[in-house]
């Protein structure tokens, strides 16, 4: 199942893909997609509705984020073998992780707005799990069954803020639009398996990044579980897996930073696509 909000910002409504890509209104079922809602078994209630007696939306509708009130955010840096080699630092011993705002999110195919004093506008595509019951010191074994569905996630990065303000990744990971997720959340029964899925980045048609989940130095079940042993992951918290090689920070011979007008295409096998423009 592929769930969705759509509608302006602030005013989106849930909805969902039919087996033939048309967008049905699910706002008269129910209020929204949520954490709550996710824990409440609100997916396994949705599955014995009849799609033809949803309304369909217009084709042009904004996307918003496909899951609302996201608690928090937590990613994991420097997750693929390539990407640590183009950063120059070390293979993790560890997951390495660190949160973005949630005032960072934005729709999938909003702007990204660059914002006062950045000079190094980098991207990365990633596969990202919103988890669907609370999941506290959970194993490796049991792990992916605490995911409601997995989404594509931008994490935006601004790398001047990222390493030369303080070293603390969060200032350059959070301003605002420097998250943008969805389109959808496809149901974690439609994902086999997480780590056999390709990931495929374009800046004005030109591909930067492609990359499969499978080259993960830590699989999503073991950043769950490590995660899990640190925090309380709830319903609706968004994990973010890590990119692989290919961002402008490790472009050659000189760095590639994204400017106004560039426009980033991103796309996850079985996901969809994202796609945004670089705005001031």
């Amino acid at each position: 199942m592929k769930l969705c909000r759509i509608g302006e910002p602030g005013l989106e409504r849930p909805a969902m893909i039919s087996g033939n890509g048309r967008i049905l209104d699910l706002s008269g079922m129910i209020d929204d997609i949520d954490g709550a809602w996710l824990a409440s078994g609100g997916v396994a209630k949705l599955r014995g509705i009849d799609p033809a007696a949803l309304p369909e939306v217009n084709p042009g509708i904004r996307f918003g984020v496909p899951v609302a009130r996201v608690g928090k955010i937590v990613c994991a840096g420097m997750n693929y073998r390539d990407h640590c080699l183009e950063a120059g630092v070390p293979i993790p011993e560890q997951p390495a992780l660190f949160m973005k705002a949630t005032s960072a999110l934005s729709g999938p195919n909003d702007h990204v707005v660059q914002p006062a004093g950045s000079t190094q506008l980098d991207w990365e595509v990633e596969l990202a799990a919103v988890i669907g019951r609370t999941a506290r010191s959970v194993t490796t074994g049991e792990a992916l069954s605490y995911v409601a569905g997995y989404t594509i996630l931008n994490d935006v990065s601004d790398r001047d803020f990222q390493f030369n303000h303080g070293g603390q990744w969060f200032k350059g990971k959070s301003a605002d639009t420097f998250c943008p997720v969805g389109p959808y959340l496809v149901t974690s029964d439609e994902i086999a398996d997480p780590q056999t899925l390709g990931l495929k980045l374009s800046v004005n048609g030109q591909v930067m990044q492609s990359g499969n989940t499978s080259s993960m130095i830590f699989g999503l079940a073991e950043l769950i579980a490590h995660v899990s042993g640190y925090m309380t992951l709830e319903p609706g918290d968004i994990l973010s897996t890590g990119t692989p090689p290919g961002v402008g920070m490790g472009h050659k011979p000189d760095p590639r930073w994204l400017v106004p007008g560039d426009v980033m295409r991103l796309e996850i096998e079985g996901l969809g696509a994202q796609e945004q423009r670089v705005v001031s």
